[in-house]
């Protein structure tokens, strides 16, 4: 199948690219030097002109605590551009898997998350990406919106990487116990996403994250027994670390959904990609 992805050369998209290339798909890989999906004009006629069955959007304006000063540039990335890239592949009669975050909710449930539950992010990067999620839907009814959590993988910056780096460098380091979620790896994540696009009538809102849930913390504790750094990890609260933007004390996510993909734990997800990074 011929499938397009935009952000490509990100951490999420480059992992799409290979696991869709992997899988037997024809992909047409636009980073963003060479597709900017703000841009309505340039991504509709990339779009026609490439004429894929499905798109899979990955770009996104992914700086949490950047988006609080930069809303309009969040803005038209997360949300017009992600309207735009839904747009184009409608005139088309394709697909568009769309990726979202467990950002859109605001943390307060003690039990994971539906993809029916209220939402009500409590920052601009969670509200953008929500108008994202309403401009994918409204401009192509023929839609995939994957709501996923805590990524790390190659390519890009990541929490396991923060922490390799000062694990090699400190005795102790202090991380937060009270933000609980559910982390993902990109590898996992991307076979998920392609395998969406070979189920084109599961339409709709579909969260999709590493199986499990730990705190920042504990998630700190695993990286460092795996990658065998004599670290300690100290207890902290989200109050000791001044943000920009507040995050959800609590974003693991559910599904609802009568067959839902469902990622490996995401202890094997750590696993898999320290894995890499020896191999690499």
């Amino acid at each position: 199948m011929k499938l397009l992805v935009t952000g490509a050369a990100g951490m999420l998209g480059r992992a799409v690219v290979d696991a869709a290339t992997r899988m037997g798909h024809d992909v047409q890989a636009c980073s963003r030097a060479e597709l900017d999906i703000t841009d309505a004009e340039a991504t509709r006629l990339t779009v026609l002109a490439g004429r894929p069955r499905a798109v899979i959007n990955c770009a996104a304006y992914t700086d949490v605590d950047g988006a609080e000063s930069d809303r309009r540039g969040a803005v038209a990335v997360n949300a017009t551009g992600a309207g735009n890239v839904a747009a184009a592949a409608a005139q088309i009669g394709a697909l568009i898997v769309h990726v979202s975050t467990d950002y859109v909710f605001d943390g307060c449930k003690r039990e994971p998350w539906l993809e029916s539950d209220r939402v009500a992010p409590l920052g601009v990067y969670g509200e953008t990406k929500l108008a994202g999620e309403q401009a994918v839907a409204e401009a192509n009814a023929s839609h995939a919106i994957v709501r996923t959590a805590w990524l790390f993988g190659a390519g890009g910056s990541n929490f396991v990487d923060t922490m390799l780096a000062l694990g090699a460098q400190r005795e102790e380091v202090s991380v937060v116990t009270d933000q609980v979620g559910c982390p993902t790896w990109t590898g996992h994540l991307a076979r998920a996403l392609v395998a969406l696009v070979e189920r084109p009538r599961e339409t709709g809102i579909h969260h999709i994250a590493g199986s499990g849930s730990c705190s920042w913390n504990e998630l700190a504790l695993e990286i460092f027994e795996r990658a065998g750094i004599d670290c300690r990890v100290l207890p902290a609260t989200s109050k000791q670390f001044v943000r920009a933007a507040t995050r959800p004390a609590y974003s693991v996510l559910g599904s609802e959904r009568r067959d839902p993909l469902v990622l490996p734990r995401w202890q094997d997800g750590v696993a898999e990609y320290l894995a890499t990074r020896v191999a690499a």
